[in-house]
């Protein structure tokens, strides 16, 4: 059974930091693609940032110099690493992976955790 367990989500105020964590279960990580997506009220999910399992990393504009994201395979663990938070970036965080095999994609989701910016 595959499980992405996301933490260290809160609240924090604008200018501050935050580091959240996703840890998997359930899949042979170091093959995964490894991303972090957010959703705020009212609005669509959308990427925050994707790391491939050969460490390439790419970065939605709004957080490209604020946010970096990581992943230790031998902790089955990525992380999203976010300073100069905005009351914009305020959304739940997802984090996601992802790999497509011969005749599949595998694509699978963790529960979600709260980032709130205060102003």
């Amino acid at each position: 059974q595959v499980q992405l367990v996301e933490s260290g989500g809160g609240l924090v105020q604008t200018g501050g930091s935050l580091r959240l964590s996703c840890a998997a279960s359930g899949i042979i990580f170091s093959i995964y693609t490894m991303g972090w997506y957010r959703q705020a009220p009212g609005k669509q999910r959308e990427l925050v940032a994707a790391i491939t399992s050969g460490g390439s990393t790419n970065y939605a504009d709004t957080v490209k110099g604020r946010f970096t994201i990581s992943r230790d395979n031998a902790k089955n663990t990525v992380y999203l690493q976010m300073n100069s938070l905005k009351p914009e970036d305020t959304a739940v965080y997802y984090c996601n992976a992802k790999r497509s095999f011969t005749t599949v994609q595998a694509n699978y989701w963790g529960q979600g955790t709260q980032v709130t910016v205060s102003s």
